[in-house]
């Protein structure tokens, strides 16, 4: 059986689309700068990257959804990624929202036009009854987009050995 492969509808400003081999540069520049990777537990080598990439695509196939890459509408330049991962927290496995947004387009409101684009997409179309973002407690940026997606701050974790701050919210009867 194939899994049908979901994405986002573009926003005003931003376009989705999975990611492909061909993004590696701009992956690696993403994940290996030191300011977009402060809340993580280290920089992304461009092994890592292209690692990355294709644990999106295997995500795609398996769940018909992943990080996509984002561009802007306006120009086609790569504005990071974001999107919807199955992700296991403590026994448990849910839909998280993620985002990262390269430093240079960073303060234009694009993590959160994109986060909403995949919020909207997992309640009205994937139907999840909860989505979560999985964020570093001192991240206060990406809280303050977690807010404005409707997620309040549930727990504190352990997600992969390290504390972290749980936000969620549920759809009720979807």
């Amino acid at each position: 059986m194939t899994t049908r492969r979901l994405l986002p509808p573009p926003t005003p400003r931003l376009s989705f689309r999975e990611l492909v081999p061909d993004d590696l540069d701009d992956m690696a520049a993403l994940l290996g700068d030191p300011e977009v990777m402060r809340y993580y537990p280290s920089t992304r080598t461009r092994e890592e990257s292209l690692r990355w990439i294709e644990a999106g695509q295997r995500s795609y196939a398996e769940h018909g959804i992943g990080l996509w890459a984002l561009t802007v509408r306006e120009t086609g330049e790569f504005a990071g990624n974001c999107g919807l991962t199955r992700q296991l927290v403590e026994g448990e496995v849910f839909t998280e929202v993620g985002y990262l947004v390269p430093p240079a387009l960073q303060g234009r409101g694009y993590a959160t036009e994109a986060a909403l684009a995949c919020r909207d997409l997992a309640r009205d179309v994937l139907k999840v009854d909860r989505l979560i973002s999985i964020i570093h407690p001192d991240n206060v940026p990406s809280r303050r987009v977690a807010g404005k997606l409707g997620l309040t701050l549930e727990r504190t974790a352990l997600y992969y050995g390290l504390p972290r701050s749980i936000y969620s919210t549920t759809f009720g009867e979807n």
